[in-house]
């Protein structure tokens, strides 16, 4: 007996592939300066690297950097963020690009946001490879986005269910029970 739950997929890596040059594409027309990509751990991490071998392609040369941020807090009670691993980079007078798997809550891209515009970024741009706007709880949206998410538990291309299916070169929806879950 396996545990593998019933993953469809919901965008193929060619969809994902494309997408990620569209955004690339976008960002290199909007003619950043001193671009500083930051990457959410760690669900982005494959849109990240993949996004910046595409700015590549699209003739900019960013650089990288990583925040990893965890938000706690019991039942009904407010959640903290907490920065686990914060940008290292000075990113003052710079422009950025914010990285992030999913918009769902926003309330983690928002304190992100906020946290590297208090440090003089030029501007703090939001790109995540899906958006679940029936799921947001802050005043915030991406400036760019692959794909828009249905209210589903997603897996693949960086994105977890218990720290398995990462490894998944497409994004899937967890089917259980003969129904999607909520989730993501």
């Amino acid at each position: 007996m396996t545990d593998t739950p019933d993953i469809r997929t919901l965008y193929d890596a060619d969809e994902i592939a494309a997408r990620v040059d569209a955004i690339a594409g976008e960002i290199a027309a909007s003619r950043p300066t001193h671009l500083l990509v930051v990457a959410v751990l760690k669900g982005s991490f494959m849109f990240a690297a993949d996004l910046v071998r595409a700015m590549h392609k699209a003739g900019l040369q960013p650089e990288m950097e990583f925040i990893h941020l965890s938000s706690y807090g019991a039942g009904t009670e407010s959640r903290e963020i907490r920065v686990l691993r914060d940008v290292e980079s000075d990113v003052a007078g710079r422009d950025v690009i914010l990285v992030d798997d999913i918009l769902e809550s926003g309330r983690t891209l928002s304190f992100a946001r906020d946290r590297l515009t208090e440090r003089g970024a030029r501007s703090v741009h939001i790109a995540a490879l899906l958006d679940k706007p029936m799921r947001r709880k802050s005043a915030i949206s991406a400036d760019y986005v692959g794909f828009e998410c249905p209210d589903r538990f997603v897996v693949g291309y960086g994105m977890d269910m218990g720290h398995k299916w990462r490894q998944l070169p497409y994004i899937g929806y967890v089917v259980q029970d003969g129904a999607a879950t909520a989730g993501g």
